[in-house]
């Protein structure tokens, strides 16, 4: 390609680029994210690069585009900051980077596009991934359609789990432009550090999260107070409207196809479009799924049993060979197990015992004691514990009602209110 632009170095064209977005009223939501982390200009990254905290621009990449089309990269890479990409899409990536990496680009380029437009003060380059029939998919959406686990290019390769090197000192690059692998996605203009962004501490990780969530309270602020593009989206960022059912059901996909990335098929198309993504045919490995209820009192029959009903729905796609049911207060005061066979009878079967105090801690302590060893856990409550989250020895996802200042200290977690059940 042409170099364009070449009386500014790289380095002033990305900071004139940064500047002017700035200034420009119609962006102005976005300022305080454009200025999380640092943005450098080096001679080993083929295109542009982050790790959801600092960015990577390739000085021979710069010089291809044109100030508008600089400006929609720059642009780009803040959305993946604001989105937490590569921390909300770990999971996609062990399952094929390369696909992982064009999702997201395909959904952060249409929600620029949607909410910006292309009006020649930015212009998405030519090697962009955008499609309309992606608008209001989502990532994970956009994953399982792209996503075909029998192409050679598609499995995770040995080492970093194939993930294309695209950022400072891995030495080697990732193809861009036209697809080489003949499924006519192309590659996208940036790569994305998700080993980088692996290595940050714990502590790293909340700073950003709570640098970025700042930014875009005040970009919120701002845009709403002038009336000017991007407080839609930030305000949704800041209240994001979550589906627990959606959650739950990517959480159990995720964490019961195991390892053997070999046992993954293209998602069940009877879920499509319903916020499900389901393989359609997943291991024999599934043995057991658990679910935990909280008996304290303050989470209702009602709770429980849409809770019970939801998963038993699931588990019908998945196919455990058990699903386990336990209640729970500072004791484990019941515990059933059902056969797949017996999915349709969980409901009318089940029997609540307890009531009292909070402590989730007997939950895993009961699970080791009787030698139970789920592939998942689901743990319903509302968060109000003595003692502390307890000691896991399996993935856990937590359904934590009425109570969003609780935050478990691992597994993954979603808030619900009980009148959105």
């Amino acid at each position: 390609m042409l170099a364009i632009n070449n009386q500014l170095t790289a380095e002033q064209r990305l900071s004139k680029a940064v500047v002017a977005i700035m200034g420009n009223d119609k962006y102005i939501a976005l300022s305080g994210v454009l200025m999380i982390g640092e943005k450098t200009i080096c001679d080993d990254v083929p295109t542009a690069c982050t790790n959801g905290r600092d960015e990577w621009y390739g000085r021979a990449f710069v010089a291809t585009l044109t100030d508008a089309e600089l400006r929609f990269v720059v642009i780009h890479e803040v959305f993946h900051k604001m989105y937490r990409h590569l921390v909300t899409w770990a999971h996609l990536w062990a399952i094929c980077p390369r696909t992982a990496n064009i999702s997201m680009d395909y959904d952060i380029n249409g929600k620029i596009i949607e909410e910006y437009g292309q009006d020649g003060w930015v212009k998405m380059p030519e090697l962009g991934c955008h499609d309309p029939k992606y608008k209001g998919w989502g990532t994970a959406k956009i994953f399982w359609d792209i996503y075909d686990p029998d192409a050679a290019n598609d499995k995770p390769q040995g080492g970093n789990g194939g993930e294309p090197q695209d950022c400072p000192g891995d030495g080697t690059s990732t193809p861009q432009g036209n697809s080489p692998h003949g499924d006519g996605h192309p590659e996208g203009f940036d790569s994305h550090d998700w080993n980088g962004a692996k290595d940050m501490t714990a502590d790293e990780q909340r700073e950003i999260q709570r640098e970025v969530d700042e930014a875009i309270r005040q970009g919120a602020l701002v845009a709403g107070k002038m009336g000017s593009g991007g407080a839609r989206s930030l305000d949704e960022l800041l209240q994001p409207k979550v589906d627990w059912r959606e959650v739950l059901r990517e959480f159990i996909q995720t964490t019961c196809a195991g390892k053997d990335f070999s046992t993954w098929k293209r998602p069940n198309r009877r879920y499509m479009g319903t916020g499900i993504y389901m393989p359609s045919g997943v291991s024999e490995k599934v043995q057991c799924i658990a679910e935990h209820n909280d008996m304290s009192g303050s989470i209702g029959k009602r709770e429980q049993q849409i809770m019970i009903s939801e998963l038993v729905g699931i588990c019908e796609a998945v196919k455990p060979d058990e699903l386990h049911v336990s209640y729970w207060d500072t004791e484990v005061c019941g515990y059933e197990k059902y056969t797949h066979e017996e999915l349709d009878t969980v409901a009318s079967k089940t029997e609540p015992v307890g009531g009292g105090g909070t402590d989730v801690r007997c939950v895993p302590a009961y699970l080791r004691e009787h030698n139970i060893k789920p592939q998942a856990s689901v743990v319903f409550t509302d968060g109000y514990l003595y003692g502390g989250w307890g000691t896991w020895d399996h993935p856990v996802l937590w359904v934590i009602v009425d109570n969003k200042s609780a935050k478990p200290d691992h597994g993954v977690t979603v808030h619900v209110q009980s009148e959105d059940l």
